[in-house]
């Protein structure tokens, strides 16, 4: 099998800032890579954008060509529409790519596959015609396609913001944004004010976002709550209802975005058995990992987002400081050398991550999406309900890998992705415990749809390999 200093999953911003580093380093890398090209979500489709006018998705966007840039230019082997299914504790990376199975050995391994949009069910959520902003985000960045009118936004974050403007420069008409931000979580969030002010740059800029979209004309209702979809006759969208000032309110539409904030993906760092720790503020799992992003398993990293939400820009810095730590390791670099890079970034992430414990609390779920009632599906894949989920609990289930032996909850295609978090804050809730004491499903490997030919192939393709 072909042997790499370091191999790298996930081409985003830690991703392409990472190799780029390590390369830099004279290290050897591979980065592994779902898409079809460089950029992640963030960046996605940065190397061949869809759009011709630049102003639709604004300047962050296009600040991706800064790490595409050095990134095509390093001696890295990268390989696009890659699926990584399994990592060993002896840093064996299997992989399928093009219909066929293969191993590659590394001598560090990079996890930088970033965060996903936090599952926020609420009634009606599974209809066609729902989907995540980001689904929507990622229509308009790789293909230039819109949702068909009328549109409802719904939500809570900057992203859902960014997502209603972006569609608004498109020339989409949007009927209105529901934001669904809890009033309280305001006051509460005001407690970390000092650490917003140290990020005045970000928080400009999403104060910013909302004073352009009120200006654009787009109706932007505040303290929505009751969020309920419905269909016709047919099983597809026409109405949006919700309670706002204390009345119920409806919208036709044929679309409505949602977006409940967005949570690290842990999927392969829970099967690889990193040790995750729950986080109050960000109400999710992340994985352990020291200022260098080393998780407790020597010799694996994780940057980006899937350590912890922190955005881009954090994510790209995050990446460079896990390259300069594998270079030290592997005798690349010194230590003196190692800290002189890493002093100017870590005092440019300082202001970056001083004010995620503001927008962390401002923008916390209502209880509505965090526990859902009864008669709303939770796992979409094997349709169970809060009420399955909290009738397991009081018969005795005290985590959701017994939930998901009574119910095959978290057992569907996505693999428990979009319910886990749900059922754990549910049995919690049922037992009058904590999430962090719940626990969360058991990943095993493969973590994504693998053919018995592809893993019968595994061993011949690993021969035939330089």
């Amino acid at each position: 099998m072909k042997q790499y200093d370091l191999v790298i999953v996930g081409a985003g911003p830690a991703g392409m800032a990472a190799a780029s580093a390590a390369a830099e380093q004279g290290l050897t890398v591979a980065v592994l890579d779902e898409q079809a090209a460089p950029g992640g979500q963030i960046y996605r489709a940065i190397s061949a954008p869809a759009l011709r006018d630049e102003g639709i998705l604004g300047a962050d966007y296009y600040h991706g060509r800064s790490l595409l840039a050095p990134f095509k230019a390093a001696r890295v082997d990268y390989m696009a529409s890659t699926t990584v299914w399994e990592i060993t504790g002896a840093r064996e990376v299997r992989l399928s790519v093009q219909g066929r199975a293969r191993t590659l050995q590394a001598r560090r391994i990079l996890l930088a596959t970033g965060a996903q949009e936090r599952p926020a069910p609420f009634p009606g959520w599974q209809l066609p015609g729902v989907m995540s902003c980001g689904a929507a985000q990622i229509m308009l960045k790789t293909s230039g396609l819109t949702p068909p009118t009328p549109l409802v936004l719904a939500g809570s974050g900057p992203l859902l913001l960014l997502i209603a403007l972006q569609l608004h420069w498109a020339g989409v008409t949007i009927a209105a944004v529901l934001d669904t931000t809890p009033k309280e979580n305001y006051l509460e969030a005001g407690r970390h004010l000092g650490g917003a002010l140290r990020g005045w740059k970000m928080l400009l800029k999403g104060l910013g976002y909302l004073a352009k979209l009120k200006r654009s004309g787009v109706p932007c209702l505040s303290r929505v709550g009751d969020l309920r979809a419905e269909a016709d006759d047919s099983g597809k969208l026409t109405r949006v209802r919700f309670r706002h000032k204390g009345r119920e309110q409806s919208l036709d539409t044929n679309s409505l975005l949602v977006h409940q904030g967005v949570v690290p993906n842990v999927q392969l760092s829970r099967a690889i058995g990193i040790d995750h720790r729950w986080d109050e503020l960000q109400l999710c799992w992340r994985p352990a990992t020291d200022a260098w992003g080393e998780t407790d398993i020597e010799g694996i990293f994780i940057a980006g987002d899937g350590a912890g939400i922190g955005g881009a820009v954090a994510a790209e810095q995050a990446g460079r400081l896990a390259a300069w730590q594998v270079a030290r390791q592997l005798g690349r670099m010194s230590p003196n050398e190692r800290d002189r890079l890493a002093a100017p970034v870590r005092r440019a992430l300082a202001p970056v991550l001083a004010i995620r414990p503001f927008l962390d609390v401002l923008y916390r779920p209502a209880g509505e999406f965090l526990r859902p009632a009864d008669d709303t599906l939770v796992c979409r894949c094997e349709e169970v309900t809060a009420g399955d989920i909290r009738r397991y609990a009081r018969l005795g289930c005290t985590g959701p890998n017994q939930t998901k032996a009574f119910s095959r909850v978290g057992m569907g295609p996505c693999q428990g992705r979009m319910c886990g978090l749900t059922v754990a804050q549910l049995i919690a809730d049922t037992r009058q415990t904590t999430p962090a004491e719940v626990g969360y499903y058991r990943i095993r490997s493969p973590i994504k749809p693998l053919t018995l030919k592809e893993l019968a192939g595994l061993d011949d393709a690993d021969r035939k390999q330089p």
